[in-house]
């Protein structure tokens, strides 16, 4: 049983209008369901990547600009040039760290650890152009020489087929004590004209004994499986 919407009258089930007020009598079973715009997007868009290109062109520029800027404000108003070699120092070096590996992606890793060895090296040999200290070549350059050959073992040890964890972080943690045992004999040259053997060689005693541990638990699978379910559970 059906009723008009418009006045109310009974009406019957063959009507097509109400015979009281003509109204049109419809039947919401028959109207077809509306099409509504869906809640979540029907195609998927992403954001184009950028080129890296372009970024290193961009960030090229933008270090560029801040060393010129800066190395012409100090000649102009400064009359020397002293501070804006740390300007400098520092963009080259960003550079090599930043933009660098944009450019050259397929670079071997110790090619690149090495390339930003020398960068610090950059920045400390301007730094000492502007203290105009002569302990560049005396004491700073064989400790970056030294941190570059490390650098360069650690890269080759580690490329080719894939290390393990516990064997990156053993050959690291034994550069570093072999590294610090290099500092103190450039230190003490340059200070004291002799080396001997003082605070580095604690700090190299506790890299080894930093290092037997992880050399054990890389050479007993048990103990490496153990360390593995403890730190991944």
């Amino acid at each position: 049983m059906s009723y008009c919407v418009h006045c109310g009258v009974e009406l019957d089930e063959q009507a097509k209008r109400c015979p009281l007020c003509g109204t049109p009598v419809v039947d919401p079973s028959a109207l077809e369901p509306m099409q509504e715009a869906p809640f979540f997007a029907s195609r998927r868009e992403e954001v184009p990547p950028v080129s890296k290109t372009e970024l290193a062109l961009l960030l090229t520029g933008m270090l560029a600009s801040v060393t010129i800027c800066c190395s012409v404000v100090n000649l102009f108003v400064g009359r020397t040039v002293a501070w804006s070699l740390y300007v400098t120092g520092a963009a080259a070096m960003l550079w090599f760290w930043c933009v660098l590996p944009l450019l050259a992606r397929h670079m071997p890793v110790w090619a690149r650890l090495t390339l930003d060895v020398g960068a610090i090296g950059l920045y400390v040999y301007l730094i000492s152009l502007a203290l105009q200290g002569s302990w560049f070549m005396t004491l700073a350059l064989p400790i970056l020489i030294l941190a570059a050959l490390l650098v360069l073992v650690l890269g080759l040890a580690l490329q080719g087929r894939r290390r393990s964890l516990l064997t990156a972080a053993s050959l690291d943690i034994l550069a570093f004590g072999v590294f610090m045992l290099g500092v103190e004999y450039f230190w003490d040259r340059y200070f004291r004209g002799q080396w001997e053997l003082g605070w580095s060689m604690v700090i190299f005693l506790a890299c080894v004994a930093l290092v037997i541990p992880l050399v054990i638990m890389r050479l007993v699978p048990s103990l490496r499986e153990e360390a593995r379910r403890r730190f991944h559970r």
